[in-house]
This record gives C-alpha cells, structure tokens and sequence, in this order.
C-alpha cells in the first residue's frame, strides 16, 4: 500500500488549483503529481490517500486506481474485474456498489456494463472465499468505480464514501446553495491567502464564509465526517487517529477576519448554526443587510468573494428579494438557453448590478471583488471592467469568475 496510483476529480477549470492543494498537503512533484482532465493523477501511499480525504477541499473524492485495460464488450469489462484481487480491500460481510461513468464508449447500456462488473466481483469472491458478497445501491459499504473512454476501461475503488463536499456541518441551508468545493474553488481562484479581510455580502447560509474561515484557523475540511476507506480493510484506526491529532493540533485562532451578510435574516440565521458546527462561529462576522447598503466591515481593504442568485427577481428590499426563498428550479437553465431573459432588477426599475457596482466603487475603494456569474455580459452591465475572469462550472452550469479592482470615479461611470 506504498504505492498506489490515485484519482482525484475534480469540477473543470478546477484541475489546476486541485494540483496546487495537493502539493501542499502531500509534498507531491513531477511524476508523482499529474493534472488530468478533470482531475489530478497521484502516486501515493495508502497513508497519504487518508491525509487527501482529511484536508483536500477541491476534490470530490479519493479514488484508488486498480486496473486499466484495453476493452470492446462486456466480456472484456468482466474478464478485467475478474483479474482485480476485490479481496485485499473488502470481504464477503460487506454490500457493494458499481458505478459506471463513460466518455465516448461504443457500449450502449452503461446498465448493463455495471451488471458484468458486478458478476465479475461477486465471481471471484465466490471462487476465493465459497460466499459472495450482496449488493447495496443505496448505502454501499464500498463503492467500485468504472471510467470507460473509447477503448480504455478503468476500475477505481473509492476511499471517500460520500462525496468530499459533504464536510459534515451543514445542516442548514436554502435553495440552490453552493457546494463547499465550488466555494473553496473560488477561494483558491481569488488567491486570498488568510492574510487579509475576506467579504461575502451575498452570504447565503454561509458557505463560502465557513470554508474560509477554516482556512483561516487551519481546520481540515473533514475532520467532522466519516469517510468510505474507514470500511476497507488496510483501514488501520490508529493511523487514522494519529492523522487526526495531528489535524486538531494544527488548528488556530483566524488569521484574518472573515465576513459575511445577507438580505434574508433566515439565511444568516442559518450561516451561524453552520459556522458554529464548522467551528468557525468566533471567527466569522455575520449579520443582515441589503448589499446595496452595506458599508465595508473593515478598514483595510480586502477580498469580496460572492456567488449572487439568478435566476429570481431582485426586489428593492434586497438583494435577493426574499434571500434565496424563492428561487425557482431551472431558471438558470431557461436563462441560458434564451427562453429568460429578464435581466435582475429592482422594483423601481433600476438596473440592480448596475446599482451594485456605483455602490462599490463609492464605498469599496482598493477592494478586489470576484463575482461567480453564468452571465457573461454581466460586466458590461456592470459598467465595470474585469481585470480577470476565471472559468469555472456550478454543476452543470458553465460560469465565470469575474474579478472588479475598485476605483473611485472609474471612467466607466462616465459612459
């Protein structure tokens, strides 16, 4: 279990920063450390595959790679997983699930590949041990992972269980919230290094505030959940606590203050409960307020870091009308394919962002604000200038990451 060859996935435009982290966490280089598409390749130890599932936050699992062979039918997909000893990782008293994913397969029943897959694993079980073991598509204790190119088919075993996303703390939150990997994304995009203010006044229930408030305090993003590998045979849980320790005597007092605000008092009702069960309550100031009113909470400049709603109507009580109470599903998707078009608006008929940006530039001087948008043209809308603009993707949403350097008295006012 010294060298294991892993995958990490990633959301695209991610691939890089996912690198860096890595790098960070492990000490990883060269051959060692390969970006992908829409992931990054590592070769590491079992050890260091639990240190990855403890402090990566842009990943959205640790998968183990166990086989990669040339395929073109079900027969070879079976003969394949036939070939991998299951056994080593898990025994015949716990449930399995196959998972299959494809880019440009010639099979046309993915279905019907996880099934082969599955008699595979259940056959060989029965060959080494005179028992197999059941399935459980629900709640697996161990999750098998199939990625099928056009002729290449890959087995993975996951040693995350749930997806790292899931850190454990919230609990609470509204519509279409932000996942914590697209926050920390943003976070890494932006290149706030904990040294400085850092402001989100579209809150929300918090969560780009509570992942950089960990950051800050040096919290590991899973050190509040379980994780898949726990389940696995290699699982030893005096290693596994001895990485633990090691995480919670990192942890200190915030590096930066944090900020975060939001129109609808429930949301940032809902922001504290979740900073306190990230531990992050002391460290985060919360509170409500329209972002076309809110002052600078603090006199150094900083990061503003925001992911506004779309997708709903933007009414003169705030900036998301009722906070993120009535989105409506599939919005954002209409929006993009033409069939909505209404641009965000408040009730007396002022452009909303437009509004937005006067405010930061009379009140937000030296301050860097990154705006996550599927709009493209929110800019120009804006009247504002993007000095960076960050591809990323919310889920299936293709979005950017705008970047306003504030000025007082930008020429854009004038036109």
């Amino acid at each position: 279990m010294n060298s294991l060859q892993l995958f990490l996935p990633c959301a695209a435009g991610v691939e890089g920063f996912l690198a860096d982290e890595i790098h960070g966490i492990t000490g990883l280089t060269g051959q060692d450390l390969m970006t992908g598409r829409g992931g990054v390749v590592v070769r590491a130890s079992w050890r260091e595959a639990l240190l990855l599932n403890l402090h990566c936050r842009l990943a959205q699992r640790v998968l183990v790679q166990l086989s990669q062979t040339l395929y073109r039918n079900e027969k070879d997909l079976y003969e394949a997983a036939s070939d991998v000893a299951w056994e080593i990782w898990f025994t015949t008293q716990q449930t399995f699930k196959i998972e299959v994913t494809s880019q440009h397969s010639p099979l046309t029943s993915l279905n019907f590949a996880a099934l082969k897959i599955k008699d595979a694993v259940a056959d060989r079980f029965r060959a080494k041990r005179g028992e197999r073991p059941d399935v459980n598509t629900q709640w697996p204790d161990v999750r098998i992972y199939a990625h099928l190119t056009t002729d290449h088919a890959t087995l993975y075993i996951d040693t995350s269980g749930e997806p790292l996303f899931k850190r454990g703390w919230r609990a609470d939150k509204g519509d279409a919230p932000l996942k914590e990997t697209l926050a920390a994304a943003m976070i890494a995009a932006s290149g706030w290094d904990a040294t400085t203010p850092l402001y989100d006044p579209c809150c929300g229930s918090g969560t780009i505030a509570i992942e950089a408030a960990q950051m800050a305090c040096g919290i590991a993003p899973g050190i509040l959940r379980r994780f898949g590998f726990e389940k696995l045979l290699p699982y030893q849980p005096h290693v596994w606590q001895g990485l633990l320790e090691q995480a919670q005597a990192a942890e200190h007092a915030p590096t930066a203050p944090i900020y975060g605000s939001d129109v609808a008092h429930r949301m940032v009702d809902f922001a504290e409960r979740n900073a306190q069960r990230a531990g992050v309550a002391d460290a985060i100031q919360l509170r409500g307020g329209d972002a076309l009113q809110r002052m600078p909470p603090s006199e150094t400049p900083g990061v503003m870091l925001l992911n506004p709603p779309y997708g709903e109507r933007i009414v003169a009580g705030g900036i998301a009308g009722r906070g993120r109470d009535e989105f409506e599903p599939g919005a954002l998707a209409a929006q993009r394919q033409g069939s909505h078009r209404e641009t965000a608006h408040t009730d007396d008929g002022g452009d909303f962002f437009n509004q937005l940006a006067s405010h930061w530039k009379k009140n937000y001087s030296g301050w860097n604000a990154w705006m996550l948008t599927p709009d493209l043209k929110l800019p120009s809308r804006m009247r504002l200038k993007e000095t960076r603009r960050v591809p990323l993707w919310n889920g299936p949403i293709e979005c950017r990451l705008f970047r306003f350097d504030m000025m007082k008295g930008s020429v854009r006012d004038k036109l």
